[in-house]
């Protein structure tokens, strides 16, 4: 039986544990990190906690609608048993659509309903079960020479960047381009890398100038055996020192031979997916997941 909870309504306990058993566990999923994200969010509960689908919900024109928010890349059916999955995922998502009229989700789960347009997007994953040397072995040649060449610098990594330095110097450099996210969805991002900080579920890796301003940033996510790049901030600078190709190899360097997976949260352009690839990662498909049954005057709510 599947039921939908409203947020105060969800055994947050019970919601953990699930998502932590599942094979396909991602922090995106944890409660604590829907709470920072998406605030107020509702959820489909499969008999007792023995599967789970997280719903952001918002409302706007008194319309319920549910949307993937800005830092949460993917959600979708988190469930103990992964052999009835794809069944499962399908009676949920019928579940949705009897709720909301409008769905903009990005899930780990393809669909396969005429009602939805279903549009593969793809994350890259590094395995860092194996040594070092091995994983080197996989960079193709242009990162490693660009590897090589920031070797050659040799940036001081320092951890005493802020979450509002790094969101800052990631807004004045490549956030004022995007479209669609608010300076409400920062904030909750900044809440979110506040709370990683202080459980120890996350870290920031940045690099300083002469003069101490910060030219290069990262927040990485920390849960379940993953380390999400959740933000990534460049400058002019820190593209001319190849500091990034610098801070991933260290990465990988420091958590070779470990049951870590390195996440590089994807991207639609063409260059920053480029950079992930060429570490080694491989491609994971997940998918967007879109319905929009609103009256013609509400067609383009979001």
């Amino acid at each position: 039986m599947i039921s939908h909870l409203t947020n105060s309504e969800i055994d947050r306990t019970r919601w953990n544990e699930c998502v932590k058993k599942c094979p396909f566990a991602r922090p995106y999923g944890l409660s604590w990190y829907l709470d920072s994200i998406t605030p107020g969010w509702e959820a489909l509960v499969y008999g007792d906690y023995l599967s789970v689908f997280p719903l952001p919900s918002f409302k706007k024109y008194c319309v319920r609608y549910t949307v993937t928010p800005p830092f949460l890349q993917q959600l979708g059916l988190f469930s103990r048993d992964e052999s009835s999955a794809a069944d499962l995922a399908g009676d949920m998502m019928e579940q949705v659509v009897s709720r909301y009229p409008f769905i903009d989700l990005c899930i780990r789960n393809r669909i396969d309903a005429e009602k939805f347009s279903v549009t593969p997007r793809v994350n890259y994953e590094l395995d860092l079960s194996l040594p070092y040397d091995k994983l080197w072995d996989n960079f193709t040649k242009h990162c490693k020479r660009n590897v090589e060449t920031a070797r050659k610098h040799k940036p001081e990594i320092t951890e005493d960047l802020s979450p509002e330095e790094l969101v800052g110097l990631f807004i004045s450099n490549r956030g004022a381009y995007i479209r669609g996210v608010k300076e409400k969805d920062y904030n909750r991002l900044i809440k979110l890398m506040h709370y990683c900080l202080e459980n120890k579920k996350g870290r920031i890796m940045g690099v300083r100038n002469l003069k101490g301003d910060p030219v290069y940033g990262l927040f990485l996510v920390e849960a379940l055996n993953r380390m999400i790049m959740l933000l990534v901030a460049n400058t002019p600078f820190s593209r001319e020192k190849r500091t990034g190709y610098y801070i991933i190899d260290e990465l990988v360097k420091n958590h070779a031979a470990s049951c870590s997976v390195l996440d590089f949260a994807g991207s639609s352009i063409t260059s920053i997916a480029a950079f992930q690839k060429s570490f080694g990662s491989a491609e994971k498909t997940f998918y967007r997941i879109y319905y929009n049954n609103l009256i013609r005057p509400l067609r383009f709510l979001r």
